[in-house]
């Protein structure tokens, strides 16, 4: 018996409003997700979620997602594609596509679909991958957030491979890698395989049978999800505030109003790799906030001063609730910004310098957990 279950649009623009506060900036573009929900639910399938102790130990289990980078196509690129001919043969399931590679590489049935991370589109996918495929979808994910590399997965913390691993793009291209020395080379293949078709590519990696799953799983984050654009819909609807609305949902804190003054980026090996800046209004007025992104928030400072950073979240909201990404928030923009706990696992002095922590993104800041950071630094 499913533990929860997208059954009406409604309840898709719900998960995925929930997704947007967990994404962080990246976790794919809403608009496909709404798109690939739509349409399953048009064809009359049902997106379902399951317990994990729902699946059996001895499943065959897999963790599809999509590689590449957040940033905008640039006009050069599409003329590129253009003049090479290519057609896409698997816009919306390259996913589907890639699961099945993989299971025939592997030799024995899918039994069961892990979701990557909480994404807008990112967490769609996987659902719609189990409903038209027939296999169990876990409630849970491998990050408990968004996250831009494999090394911030709850599997390279815990040692277990990512490989053997399939990719299929839009054009239909598929490629089967059997072995990787490490994560880190796992993860720069799939992103030159993202960059060699122009954007994006649909991987399934990471099988694993459900009693190794089970023990590494960031468990209930899509009906965590769900709960939250649950609890900013309804505020919308009752005229309350729906950012405070994803604080409360979220466990969470509000860290910051004000207005984006500056952003910068750059596409830059398979990432989108930016900053944005705000200048407080309200409370914070006379007070700044800077986030550094690698297609997610991962480092704050505030008025200067190292802030909240990832593991723990930083998420820009729009006054309505929804979480613009690291793509579309722009100059001029009114936001707040949002805090919540990251995962436990990624706090060990391993996680935070080998996977998820300032260090580890090339920044000389010691990570502050965030429910201390803010009772020392947080404008009240």
């Amino acid at each position: 018996m499913p533990s929860g279950k997208i059954t009406t649009l409604q309840e898709g623009e719900d998960l995925i409003l929930g997704c947007l506060v967990l994404g962080t900036g990246g976790g794919g573009r809403a608009e496909r997700g709404l798109r690939l929900i739509q349409s399953a639910l048009e064809e009359g399938l049902t997106l379902s979620w399951v317990d994990a102790e729902d699946i059996p130990d001895d499943a065959m289990t897999v963790q599809p997602y999509g590689m590449g980078s957040v940033a905008p196509i640039p006009q050069a690129t599409e003329d590129e594609i253009r003049h090479a001919g290519l057609v896409q043969t698997h816009p919306l399931d390259s996913m589907v596509e890639a699961v099945k590679e993989l299971g025939l590489y592997l030799g024995q049935p899918i039994g069961c679909i892990v979701p990557s991370e909480p994404g807008a589109s990112n967490l769609p996918e996987p659902l719609v991958v189990g409903a038209r495929l027939g296999i169990p979808v876990v409630d849970g994910d491998y990050a408990g957030r968004c996250i831009p590399e494999e090394m911030q997965t709850t599997p390279f913390l815990n040692g277990k491979a990512g490989y053997p691993f399939a990719s299929v793009d839009r054009w239909g291209d598929v490629v089967i890698c059997r072995q990787t020395q490490n994560a880190h080379m796992l993860e720069r293949i799939g992103k030159m395989l993202a960059v060699a078709a122009y954007g994006n590519t649909s991987m399934a990696a990471t099988p694993l049978i459900g009693e190794k799953m089970k023990k590494i799983l960031v468990r209930g984050t899509v009906s965590k999800a769900l709960a939250i654009g649950q609890a900013i819909r309804q505020a919308r609807e009752a005229g309350d505030d729906p950012v405070d609305a994803a604080v409360r949902a979220s466990a969470g804190w509000r860290l910051f109003d004000g207005v984006v003054m500056e952003k910068w980026w750059e596409d830059r090996d398979g990432y989108m790799f930016g900053t944005v800046v705000l200048n407080g209004d309200g409370k914070y007025a006379g007070h700044s906030l800077k986030v550094w992104f690698k297609n997610e928030n991962h480092v704050s400072w505030l008025d200067g001063n190292p802030y909240v950073c990832s593991p723990d979240l930083v998420t820009f909201l729009y006054p309505d609730g929804t979480g613009p990404s690291s793509a579309q928030i722009s100059e001029g923009d009114h936001v707040s910004a949002i805090g919540i706990k990251g995962v436990e696992a990624f706090r060990t002095p391993f996680g935070l310098d080998k996977a998820a922590g300032p260090h580890y993104f090339g920044f000389d800041i010691d990570y502050w957990p965030i429910e201390e950071i803010i009772q020392e630094y947080r404008i009240k």
